[in-house]
């Protein structure tokens, strides 16, 4: 029997907090390989910041000295906003137990996930809680996570040192110079 854990997500940056949510996978027992998988779009958003090639390219630099981590191009490779049972049924040709790693954010809107009913048969969810943050009774393995990042604060201000030592100034440039730029469009249309 082998199990993997799916930590999928748009990673618009890849940031520490995501390190640390791998770290934590990586020491459950029960886990024998994670698979990072980065969205083309994620299905509840329209648009991206960091093209999802380049998102793919980082997470590769980032994980490729892991031997428990592997980094997918599945969902990239679709060029379209891809359900999580599909990529469930993607791995479930290679594995035989799939958990979903999410944040308790998730939880809420976890109802609304195409197919969710055939993808709760399928899956188990391991669901990281920030800081205090109260989670509700459920069939769930919840696991604590004290590193209060988020991509959507990031990006509006990219900060070195949040972002993972292997592609940081990389990643900080590309957002840097991408909220320049957003920021000299935006001056020109005002003007």
């Amino acid at each position: 029997m082998s199990s993997v854990a799916l930590f999928g997500g748009s990673f618009d940056p890849p940031h520490i907090g995501h390190m640390e949510i791998v770290k934590k996978l990586k020491g459950l027992k029960f886990i024998d390989k994670i698979v990072v998988m980065p969205t083309f779009l994620n299905p509840f958003k329209e648009s991206f910041s960091a093209p999802p090639k380049k998102r793919l390219e980082w997470l590769e630099k980032i994980f490729k000295e892991d031997p428990m981590v592997t980094v997918s191009d599945f969902e990239v490779r679709q060029q379209r906003k891809v359900p999580t049972i599909e990529t469930v049924e993607e791995l479930q040709k290679e594995y035989d137990d799939v958990y979903i790693a999410i944040g308790a954010d998730n939880l809420k809107d976890l109802s609304k996930w195409h197919r969710f009913k055939d993808l709760s048969k399928k899956v188990k969810f391991i669901v990281f809680a920030r800081g205090a943050e109260e989670l509700p009774a459920g069939d769930f393995i919840p696991i604590p996570l004290n590193i209060p990042i988020s991509s959507t604060a990031l990006r509006k201000e990219i900060k070195k040192e949040l972002l993972p030592v292997e592609a940081a100034a990389e990643i900080y440039n590309y957002y840097k110079e991408h909220n320049e730029k957003t920021h000299r469009e935006h001056n020109l249309n005002l003007g």
